[in-house]
């Protein structure tokens, strides 16, 4: 018997692919996909089949498609969404992914959700476990968000869209990588080179959001983004970053005064915020490492971390 699949609906489409719900089915067909909504093989599990796009083509292989079948069968991590087969159906190349119910975004914009200190505590250290689980083999993720932290019905948290993700590398890589509002000033400012500290800043952008119930540093285009991340944290100064002026993309920005971070968080605990600040520092080279921030009392102190079935839940 073969394996085959059962598309059943549309879960989501973005710039590099399109996401459906299926079935995994044993079949006699040799073909990969059927396309009958109504079809009552029963079903050995449920999976999400990434429909890549043509774009950018290498021998007839999707770059963004290489990257991430790379990466994920690299990680081994329970923090990572898995990687279960790859397949050409139709000329099109698909990826076929363990299928998880929810993502953080759902769970920060659901109004109807309270979500605890104990909570965030929680997500925080598993998005800094699969950060770990990456980094320890040398990946740069480059598009920590919201919704590509995916959430389970019993509360794990997975990262997904690899679609970004590259080995580290000392040769230049580009900056156009990472979600605008979660991309860290350095690329921002143009730095081609650049390592770990890019992903610590992106996590450091979600900490925040999980607290604000809306996204820290939202700007419409890089030189807003960068105004508004030096509203909010002070303009920085080559005291506080020395290779600043060098990077390609340096201009000067006016001078605003960094304000304490209680001003806006005033019902986070210090040690929180005292994470966040060493997550959202401006030199990538004295930002926290993942490994130090999974050691960091914050998440040693109580109030201890809700256990994962316990926690809020949307879909």
């Amino acid at each position: 018997m073969a394996i085959g699949y059962i598309k059943r609906k549309k879960l989501g489409e973005g710039t590099y692919a399109t996401i459906y719900l299926a079935d995994e089915i044993e079949t006699e067909d040799s073909s990969k996909i059927y396309y009958s909504p109504t079809c009552t093989i029963k079903p050995i599990r449920k999976v999400a089949i990434k429909k890549i796009k043509r774009s950018d083509m290498i021998k007839g292989l999707d770059l963004s498609a290489i990257r991430e079948i790379k990466s994920l069968r690299k990680i081994d991590s329970r923090y990572v969404i898995k990687i279960l087969n790859v397949f050409y159906f139709s000329k099109t190349l698909n990826l076929v992914l363990e299928y998880v119910e929810s993502n953080l975004e759902i769970i920060i914009k659901d109004r109807s959700i309270i979500i605890m200190p104990e909570d965030i505590k929680a997500w925080s250290y598993m998005i800094l476990r699969g950060l770990f689980a990456c980094h320890s083999k040398f990946i740069l993720h480059r598009d920590i968000k919201p919704n590509n932290i995916l959430i389970t019905v019993t509360g794990i948290v997975k990262l997904a869209d690899f679609g970004l993700s590259r080995s580290i590398s000392t040769q230049s890589m580009t900056p156009q990588a990472i979600t605008r509002w979660y991309r860290p000033p350095e690329l921002l400012l143009g730095s081609k080179l650049y390592s770990f500290g890019v992903d610590m800043w992106s996590f450091g952008c979600v900490f925040a959001e999980l607290f604000l119930r809306t996204p820290y540093f939202p700007g419409d285009d890089d030189i807003k983004q960068l105004d508004t991340i030096f509203k909010a944290l002070g303009t920085p100064s080559e005291k506080d970053w020395p290779s600043l002026t060098l990077l390609p993309n340096f201009i000067k920005f006016p001078i605003y005064q960094r304000h304490p971070l209680k001003n806006l968080f005033s019902a986070v605990s210090d040690d929180a915020l005292d994470l966040l600040s060493k997550l959202l520092t401006y030199d990538p080279s004295k930002r926290i490492t993942c490994l130090n921030a999974l050691k960091h009392p914050y998440f040693i102190n109580l109030p201890r971390p809700t256990i994962p079935e316990k926690l809020p839940f949307s879909e």
